[in-house]
């Protein structure tokens, strides 16, 4: 398996597909935001083709360059998300904004998908920016079945819709993240105090085990031969290219898509709705109802996009602190020096 991580907007779409065709690969997406249907601007999706996509859905033996498509009964159902640029894509699109997806189901699936790639004599790449998605995988973490606790979760969610409305999230966050490490002091090296989802899981986990959260990550034998490549951008320019891509968000419509998220009925206490972009706007679509004023109305948009592009560097950093503490990852500046690790490894 080679694996192509880095922080949000570093370019691993881009080298991963040039190399899933360089080295007849298929593409297993490592993000736990574009899990989410229904979700596309603000988590970067690409959009696959929908032609071949049809085909695969409905059973052909063939795409519309009339070639065999090979894909595993399991692959194709559910997981299977699209072709782009003539790359198989899985793990995208695959539940809705309200439903759960555990760390254990992701490594599960993916382990599945890997070896149907591997079968049919093409590479596995696992590609994306989520580390714990990542390390589940590569170094096949033991992982325990607990089902969420729905007290626990009601008054976390009820604790944040709370604070958000007057500007304390920050404080509830650390109230449980505190509370959490008293459970289990380990827990500050795996879980990010400012992720409401792992936050709670992790004190789920702690409550309903009894032991500690950060222990029952036990590493167990390694499935897959993994190479695990990392972009290494410098952090102005990557925090430039993270601007640059929350203004186009705006543009590609982020705020009508939340709307009809909204719509729906996903409320703002989901932990998908609490992610970057989504709480943003959503609380900008929430404070617009309460002014009249067109200037105060820009302010509140204005002041919603600075908030974005600052939560989104400070997200790029964290991703960045967990990867470097790995030391099996090879970091790289650009495509080519990729390209040779890559050839070399193989052969």
């Amino acid at each position: 398996m080679i694996v192509i991580l880095g922080p949000t907007s570093s370019g691993k779409t881009s080298l991963s597909l040039k190399l899933a065709k360089r080295f007849n690969g298929e593409i297993i997406s490592a993000d736990s935001r574009q899990i989410y249907r229904g979700m596309d601007i603000a988590t970067g999706k690409v959009k696959a083709d929908n032609d071949y996509c049809l085909s695969v859905a409905e059973g052909g033996v063939e795409n519309s360059q009339n070639k065999k498509n090979n894909f595993s009964t399991r692959s194709k159902n559910n997981f299977f998300y699209g072709v782009i640029n003539g790359i198989p894509h899985y793990m995208i699109d695959i539940i809705n904004p309200d439903e759960e997806f555990s760390v254990a189901e992701y490594k599960k699936t993916t382990i599945e998908i890997a070896n149907d790639i591997i079968r049919r004599g093409k590479t596995p790449f696992l590609v994306g920016g989520t580390g714990l998605y990542i390390k589940a995988v590569v170094d096949n973490f033991d992982i325990p079945r607990v089902l969420p606790n729905k007290e626990l979760r009601e008054e976390f969610e009820r604790a944040l819709v709370e604070s958000r409305i007057t500007n304390q999230e920050s404080r509830i966050l650390e109230k449980f993240y505190k509370e959490l490490l008293k459970l289990d002091p380990g827990a500050e090296n795996i879980v990010d105090k400012n992720n409401p989802r792992r936050i709670i899981r992790a004190l789920e986990i702690c409550l309903v085990t009894g032991r500690a959260f950060s222990e029952l990550y036990n590493k167990g034998e390694q499935i897959f031969n993994s190479l695990q490549i990392g972009i290494d951008v410098s952090r102005d320019i990557l925090y430039k290219r993270i601007d640059k891509r929350v203004d186009e968000m705006m543009k590609d419509g982020i705020i009508e898509e939340t709307k009809s998220l909204i719509k729906k009925g996903y409320s703002a206490s989901l932990p998908s709705m609490s992610g970057i972009g989504y709480k943003e706007i959503g609380e900008y679509l929430s404070e617009k109802l309460k002014v009249k004023n067109e200037k105060l109305e820009k302010d509140i948009i204005e002041k919603k996009i600075q908030e974005i592009k600052w939560r989104t560097h400070d997200y790029a950093r964290r991703q960045m602190t967990w990867f470097k503490k790995d030391g099996r990852v090879r970091w790289v500046n650009g495509g080519k020096e990729a390209e040779k690790l890559v050839k070399k490894w193989l052969t």
